[in-house]
């Protein structure tokens, strides 16, 4: 199995389809449940993959659709063998800043548990990583990201035995929080073996004007999955 961690905030967990504290519950195609497609729960069983994937992890809000369903089905039919199957790994939390997703604290841990976990029943291929809206929010967290985002991908590559562990990152959408361009400028300047960075740039919004809708969700999983068969699988004739 081909195992991928999907961390950060928010919109990696998925608020695609919920207004008002509640989900929509619609599902895309893209998105619809697959049995090759498993993800790990927080109790650590794996299940059949559905969404939304993140609800019992990102527990204290509504979470909708992510980007994660729509990134697993639009890899699968290239992953050889063909049948290869492919499992989630939950971990993104809505709201949290990187500096909780340091070394020692509880979501940077439980992040390394969950992908140690998963790594016994196939291989990790990538952690997908959609995280820095709340960092936007202050000049002092602003000037400190990309050394703490650097430190992150470091740390966890060095905590998993996995000195080149693919990384792909989303810089993100616009919003309406104070200094998310000088956020977007130090994700897009992170310059690092193995790290590849998504631009979520003109996805469309919910009317929060920061989370994804459900349609932008699905581009951007197809858009990971893009970037990781283009980088990190063997070319196919």
């Amino acid at each position: 199995m081909r195992i991928f961690v999907l961390s950060g905030q928010s919109n990696m967990a998925g608020r695609g389809g919920v207004h008002h504290r509640r989900w929509d519950g619609v599902v895309p195609p893209e998105c619809a449940p697959c049995p090759s497609v498993l993800r790990l729960t927080a109790a650590l069983d794996w299940v059949e993959a559905r969404e939304p994937l993140h609800a019992d992890i990102d527990t204290a809000k509504t979470c909708g659709v992510g980007p994660g369903m729509a990134f697993a089905r639009a890899v699968l039919p290239r992953l050889d063998p063909p049948g290869s199957g492919v499992g989630l790994v939950p971990c993104a939390v809505g709201g949290t800043a990187i500096r909780e997703w340091a070394r020692g604290e509880r979501l940077y841990d439980q992040m390394v548990r969950r992908a140690r976990a998963a790594a016994e029943c196939g291989e990790i291929e990538a952690v997908l990583w959609y995280q820095g809206e709340s960092d936007a929010e202050s000049d002092a967290a602003t000037a400190a990201y990309a050394g703490n985002l650097e430190t992150l991908i470091a740390n966890v590559r060095e905590d998993l035995g996995m000195p080149q562990l693919p990384f792909i990152q989303v810089a993100l959408a616009s919003g309406n929080k104070k200094n998310i361009e000088k956020v977007r400028k130090a994700q897009l300047g992170i310059n690092l073996p193995n790290v590849v960075t998504v631009d979520a740039f003109g996805l469309s919004l919910n009317e929060d004007h920061l989370h994804l809708t459900t349609e932008s969700q699905v581009k951007l999983g197809e858009m990971l999955a893009q970037v990781y068969m283009s980088n990190f699988l063997p070319a196919t004739c």
